[in-house]
């Protein structure tokens, strides 16, 4: 890195996954200056320690030493480096900073908090995509925000602030249906799961025309099989289809599908919402999930450390 990038640095960001590790040397207009990334994430971090981890990528950086950083992400969780304590609905996005806690380690280092909907009836929490969700919406922003993923969110917000969601384990159950249960002698490891694949749509148009019939349709797809009416190698997609099938109708009847969505997904995740969403009824605007996650980051930075960002 050269002295004019490290002398042009506002702050480094940082998303700490449970698996996973980015940070980005950030200017003060939002320009990334550098990135590091690893597989040190919360797992990794529960035995080797978080700080060390912290100082080995800001090394690789080249970032000051009295730049501060800010952190979104696992980093916070209750079996994270320090616990930064949920905020409960209804949250206003830009707001979320009011709550970052700060580490006691070398330097000014924050991490923001997660959301939480404490409610008997309904309870969920999030830890990392409240941030994304600062990076894709406006102060005056309603609507609807989808993001998928191993527990996939969907979040209803109303001027700026987030009101409900809820949270679906539709690629858990991908994973422990395909490799743990009689689907996986249905299911080719690496199976095509093409969101242009007919089994994928068909898949899907079962789910959405029978919302409450998943485990029947699941059994199905093996039986399917085994009288030969399917063929092995498409019942991946067909897997998928049904599970974001099913993930999706339930989202509809709840939030309905009349407001504006935002997808913030990526790769071919977000290509297989993006079709399905489409097919469902809804009218989707697309963002990048790291870029997502940069840019609210940037945005509580500027909230925080206002005097760097002029």
């Amino acid at each position: 890195m050269s002295s004019a990038d490290t002398s042009h640095a506002a702050f480094v960001a940082v998303d700490w996954g449970t698996s996973s590790f980015r940070a980005w040397l950030m200017a003060a207009d939002g320009t990334e200056l550098a990135e590091t990334r690893g597989s040190e994430g919360m797992l990794h971090c529960a035995t080797s320690g978080f700080a060390p981890v912290l100082h080995h990528h800001l090394h690789k950086l080249g970032a000051p030493g009295d730049l501060p950083v800010l952190i979104c992400g696992m980093a916070g969780a209750r079996q994270g480096w320090v616990e930064a304590p949920y905020l409960h609905t209804p949250t206003r996005l830009d707001a979320l900073h009011d709550g970052a806690v700060s580490v006691n380690t070398d330097g000014d280092v924050r991490i923001l908090p997660g959301l939480a909907q404490a409610r008997a009836d309904r309870p969920d929490v999030m830890r990392g995509e409240e941030t994304q969700l600062l990076g894709v919406t406006e102060p005056a922003f309603s609507g609807l925000v989808c993001i998928p993923g191993t527990h996939s969110k969907w979040i209803r917000i109303e001027a700026g602030a987030v009101v409900e969601f809820a949270t679906y384990m539709t690629g858990e159950l991908f994973a422990v249906i395909s490799q743990h249960s009689i689907l996986m002698h249905a299911v080719e490891p690496g199976g095509s799961q093409a969101e242009d694949g007919a089994p994928f749509r068909a898949g899907l148009a079962t789910a959405l025309a029978a919302p409450t019939a998943l485990t029947g349709a699941l059994f199905r797809l093996r039986a399917a099989q085994l009288l030969g009416f399917e063929q092995r190698p498409d019942g991946a997609a067909r897997l998928s289809g049904l599970l974001i099938g099913h993930e999706i109708a339930d989202a509809r009847a709840q939030f309905g599908a009349d407001r504006p969505l935002r997808l913030i997904g990526s790769g071919r995740l977000g290509a297989l919402y993006r079709g399905a969403l489409s097919a469902a009824g809804f009218d989707v605007d697309d963002y990048d999930a790291e870029q997502a996650s940069r840019r609210g980051l940037i945005k509580a930075a500027g909230k925080i450390w206002g005097a760097r960002f002029r």
